[in-house]
């Protein structure tokens, strides 16, 4: 149960939302709460979602961290963006053992080893340079902030208490 209560988005961020290709989430129900931060958590969030990198690269980091974090709103809403992004079922069942799975090539491995070194608040520079010799500087601000967003995530939807009940996924 929501420690918040559910509101109504305001109609002009609801029509944001239907435009972005989004729904009426609880998340944003509970954001709503508050429309200025509601408004500029679906920018980031959005902007991060059509990034350089590959939305099936992202998909499987926040998966990571929705798996990592035990969070299974995180994880219901983005298994079907994952699949959708062309994510293949193997790498989704074998997540949790990505370091010894053969379905995870090396640039995805460097990204999960990223997402973990994130989760665990754990990066070191020999982690930055591996990860960092797969993709520009530009990408890599993409990847580190996916990354952290999605730890954050996890912990707003626990102190909040939202849950999937009545929702749809995106």
């Amino acid at each position: 149960m929501s420690r918040l209560p559910l509101q109504e988005i305001p109609q002009e961020i609801a029509h944001y939302i239907k435009t972005l290709g989004g729904k009426p989430l609880n998340l944003y129900k509970i954001l709503a709460n508050n429309p200025r931060l509601l408004k500029s958590w679906l920018d980031f969030a959005y902007e991060l979602r059509n990034g350089q990198t590959s939305r099936a690269l992202r998909e499987i980091m926040i998966l990571r961290t929705a798996q990592l974090a035990d969070c299974a709103y995180e994880m219901a809403q983005h298994l079907k963006m994952a699949q959708n992004a062309g994510v293949p079922k193997a790498q989704m069942e074998e997540l949790a053992n990505w370091q010894h799975s053969e379905a995870f090539n090396t640039v995805e491995k460097a990204a999960l080893m990223l997402t973990e070194a994130i989760y665990n608040n754990q990066m070191t520079d020999v982690i930055y340079q591996n990860v960092a010799k797969h993709f520009d500087d530009e990408q890599m601000i993409e990847l580190l902030l996916t990354a952290s967003f999605y730890c954050m995530v996890p912990r707003f939807l626990q102190a909040t208490g939202v849950d999937t009940q009545g929702e749809e996924s995106l």
